[in-house]
């Protein structure tokens, strides 16, 4: 049994085919008994089946898409671009040589705010593929109480998992919209009306004037859930539910079901989700998926200089230091790991590693981790026209954000080219006498800039506000007068 929360996507899908794309007298015809359909797993050829557009960007294209969002740091996104598309080019080569060819993990370096998290973030959106971004701090040495590294490839999989099932409803969703409109039918006026008077009631059906009809049909009886005790995740491969739910699956040979009344737009959710599954062929899907996981997955892991100690400090008996360094280590190699859904290999697995670096340097990670982390790439710090650039160019910059949210209050917001130019100098000045903390600073300047307005706004609908310059020196400056003077004391 998988969890109901990975079909949501799918379930959103055929909702919304239902209620706006009409179906032909054909389609609506009653199906006896489906025939289950087979999603085929993947072999060596599968890369060439029904691409989607996102698989074969090209490196050029994958900068310009980060660009959008990410100001400078060109050097880390023409490696981030080069990794992604030579694992389109390794799934073309021929087998003997194709099994060879392992991803060059990678290490990023560069100070806090600079952009190393945002790449991984806009990267996951481009990865048609399982990508996971972890925490390195949250994981502690092999014999503590805590998640091993193991677990990284146990969430990796329950993400190939989703992605897998996602892409076998989609390849089923017209088929399943039409069951799920017959059963609404069979509810509304029975299944054995008049062929007229049932076809009266699929045009109102589509055309949503039944959408808040109270129908009684049903569903999987609710079962109560866990609350996470010891024995729940953790380093378990087979949690405690998972245990119960595959024997009482072998008990009962099938799922209780319960009568409930409900309105007619939340009935179909809940029977897309019993329809797909009554179509779904989960075996297949978990090979798919293990391919998946296996041939395109993506780990980046960031935060890993937090587990790293300086040279005279090595050995502590930190459980989350140099211990999980080395539990890393067979993991970037290449090694077996078990979860519920079968044995991966992470021979293929892409590792994107990142981290600040500011009380450690890169050379005091463990020698073997950084042979596992061969392409290095440092992420330089931010100037004022980077400051002025991530506040003007990016699709979602912060001052745009700033203008909508006012929107919503009927007052018209203008931040002039002063303020921000203003505010980038500020943010300059301050990360220098201060503590650098990269781009975030200008969340903290757009915030004092804004706290009166966005206290007034309610009351201020109809008007148009200019911000400038002298605004932000009013509502910032005395952040910047806050020098820490503490590190010219001898």
């Amino acid at each position: 049994m998988l969890g109901r929360a990975i079909a949501r996507r799918p379930v959103a899908v055929a909702a919304h085919a239902l209620g706006s794309r009409a179906c032909s007298s054909a389609a609506a015809a009653i199906p006896q008994r489906p025939p289950s359909v087979v999603v085929e797993a993947p072999g060596d050829e599968a890369a060439d089946t029904k691409e989607d557009s996102k698989d074969n960007m090209r490196p050029r294209e994958i900068m310009s898409e980060l660009d959008k969002y990410i100001v400078g740091q060109s050097d880390a996104k023409r490696a981030v671009a080069v990794a992604m598309r030579n694992r389109w080019r390794r799934q073309r080569v021929a087998s003997p040589l194709k099994e060879d060819i392992t991803p060059k993990n990678m290490l990023m370096v560069g100070p806090t705010g600079v952009g190393k998290t945002e790449i991984a973030r806009r990267l996951a959106k481009l990865a048609n593929a399982p990508f996971l971004k972890v925490e390195a701090t949250k994981f502690t040495e092999v014999g503590f109480v805590g998640k091993d590294v193991d677990q990284i490839i146990r969430d990796l999989m329950d993400v190939g998992m989703t992605i897998a099932k996602a892409r076998a409803a989609e390849q089923i969703k017209e088929k399943v919209s039409t069951q799920v409109e017959e059963k609404l039918l069979d509810c509304l006026v029975g299944p054995s009306n008049i062929q007229h008077n049932r076809e009266a009631f699929r045009k109102l059906l589509r055309m949503g004037h039944l959408d808040d009809r109270l129908i009684e049909i049903e569903v999987p009886e609710r079962k109560p859930s866990g609350n996470g005790g010891p024995m729940d995740g953790g380093n378990n491969q087979f949690p405690m539910n998972e245990i119960i739910l595959r024997f009482d699956k072998m008990m009962h040979k099938g799922q209780k079901t319960e009568k409930r009344e409900m309105p007619l737009k939340e009935c179909v959710p809940i029977l897309t989700e019993m329809e797909s599954d009554k179509l779904l062929n989960e075996d297949d899907i978990k090979r798919q998926a293990l391919h998946l996981v296996e041939q395109e997955g993506i780990v980046f892991l960031d935060e890993i200089d937090k587990i790293c100690s300086r040279g005279e400090f090595r050995g502590s008996a930190d459980a989350s230091s140099e211990g999980v360094q080395r539990d890393l280590l067979p993991l970037l190699e290449g090694s077996q790991v078990q979860t519920k859904h079968g044995n991966i290999n992470t021979d293929h697995i892409l590792f994107i590693a990142s981290g600040a670096f500011h009380h450690v340097k890169p050379s005091d990670l463990l020698a073997e981790l950084q042979g596992r982390l061969p392409i290095r790439v440092e992420l330089k710090p931010l100037t004022e026209k980077d400051l002025y650039t991530i506040l003007t160019e990016p699709v979602n910059n912060l001052c745009n954000q700033q203008v909508a949210m006012m929107e919503t209050e009927g007052v018209q917001l203008v931040i002039d080219d002063d303020a921000k130019w203003k505010m980038a100098q500020m943010a300059t000045e301050i990360n220098r006498d201060v503590e650098n903390i990269g781009a975030r600073r200008l969340h903290t300047l757009m915030e004092r800039l804004m706290e009166d307005l966005s206290f007034e706004a309610s009351d201020r609908s109809g008007e148009r506000i200019v911000l400038s310059a002298e605004d932000v020196q009013k509502s910032a400056g005395e952040l910047a007068t806050k020098a820490d003077l503490s590190k010219f004391l001898l």
